[in-house]
């Protein structure tokens, strides 16, 4: 009997060993922040000044003042928004790249291209619509 329980014992040592706990592989959670799926915000927009022209944004890419860009606080990086400039009526569609310095009220920051389609690149601000595309 001695040697059975011996036996078993040794089997239960090589399961012990051979089979990797429980806890091993599990990677905590962490909780995403994604913006609410409101249809539309509106707010101020402004554009990006030229001192900001080949710095890296918060996605890593380049930043190319021609290119239909914007930095946004809440929406996901590559999210694509239609912006519409609520003086005129003027819309782009812009990927979002970046993100505001957390101090800036505006709603988006837009390349100057995306500014000058909407009619505002000499006034600097524009009263906008931002609506996921």
């Amino acid at each position: 009997m001695m040697k059975h329980i011996k036996t078993g014992f040794k089997i239960l040592v090589v399961i012990a060993i051979l089979t990797p706990p429980l806890w091993l592989g599990r990677e905590k959670k962490r909780p995403v922040v994604v913006a609410k799926k409101s249809k539309s915000d509106m707010g101020t927009a402004s554009y990006y000044a030229d001192k900001f022209e080949g710095r890296k944004t918060a996605n890593g890419e380049v930043f190319d003042n021609d290119s239909m860009t914007a930095a946004h606080n809440t929406l996901p990086l590559g999210t694509l928004v239609k912006v519409t400039n609520l003086s005129n009526g003027r819309s782009v569609i812009v990927k979002i790249t970046d993100r505001l310095h957390a101090t800036n009220s505006r709603i988006i920051d837009l390349t100057q291209t995306a500014a000058r389609e909407l009619g505002f690149l000499t006034r600097g601000l524009a009263r906008v619509r931002v609506e996921r595309v």
